[in-house]
């Protein structure tokens, strides 16, 4: 509570810190007596070197964005191997529940069950906007070829991509991870927490398998990789122009 808020509602502190404590004590002594109170740890207080399936789903539910194992491991004093078996507990205890633990790399939070989603709809007001078919066709293209350039969709797709690409980097549901080493250092792009969110995954892992000939479309040999190397520098330069 701060100052303000005691000083609201318990106006005899504000006085007795003026005018000295009942029993006599003068200011400087009652407030040496509140600092070692301050400084005495808590009984929920349990100090470095612990992470329980309890302290690390409360961590990340009162976390603002996704945390890194690392991030954990230094928050809990703890070291890596004892952070991913915490995780590996709290999936499964987490697995029946409305509530669910969501990795992407060395990144974990948690997200609502995918099978709550309607239900979770109606009460923020309405669905999550629909996707167009360019959009769908967009997204799967890097969900399963990430990290990938602009180049590399928009030949596979066989049309300019830009105004998608936008569209969901907008949502979300795509992001920039860094820039490749192909001439002209293009962009690349690839997933986030969001795009498991809204559809329901913990995981890449999780994407179904694809057909044979979608895969094949999909990923290409070394020969049209290095064609599309040059395609993004050629591309980059005439933006650049």
């Amino acid at each position: 509570m701060t100052a303000e808020t005691d000083e609201t509602f318990f106006p005899e502190v504000k006085a007795g810190a003026e005018a000295g404590t009942a029993d006599g004590s003068s200011a400087d002594e009652a407030s040496a007596d509140e600092a070692s109170a301050d400084e005495a740890p808590t009984a929920l207080d349990t100090g470095p070197g612990e992470l329980t399936e309890t302290q690390l789903e409360a961590l990340l539910f009162v976390a603002e964005r996704p945390l890194s194992r690392s991030e954990i491991a230094q928050l809990a004093g703890v070291d890596l191997e004892t952070v991913d078996a915490c995780i590996g507990d709290l999936h499964v205890t987490l697995g029946e529940r409305g509530i669910r633990l969501v990795e992407l790399g060395e990144h974990v939070e948690l997200a609502t069950a995918p099978e709550a989603g309607r239900l979770i709809a109606r009460y923020v007001g309405a669905d999550a906007p629909r996707l167009s078919t360019a959009s769908l066709e967009t997204l799967a293209i890097v969900a399963y070829r990430q990290p990938c350039t602009r180049a590399t969709i928009e030949r596979i797709r066989g049309v300019d991509s830009d105004y998608t690409l936008r569209t969901l980097m907008h949502r979300r549901l795509i992001a920039e991870l860094g820039r490749s080493e192909a001439p002209g250092r293009p962009t690349l792009f690839g997933t986030g927490f969001d795009f498991l969110e809204r559809f329901g995954l913990t995981s890449l892992d999780q994407l179904p398998p694809l057909e044979p000939e979608i895969a094949e479309r999909l990923f290409s040999t070394a020969a049209d990789e290095s064609g599309a190397a040059e395609q993004d520098g050629l591309g980059l330069a005439g933006e650049s122009a």
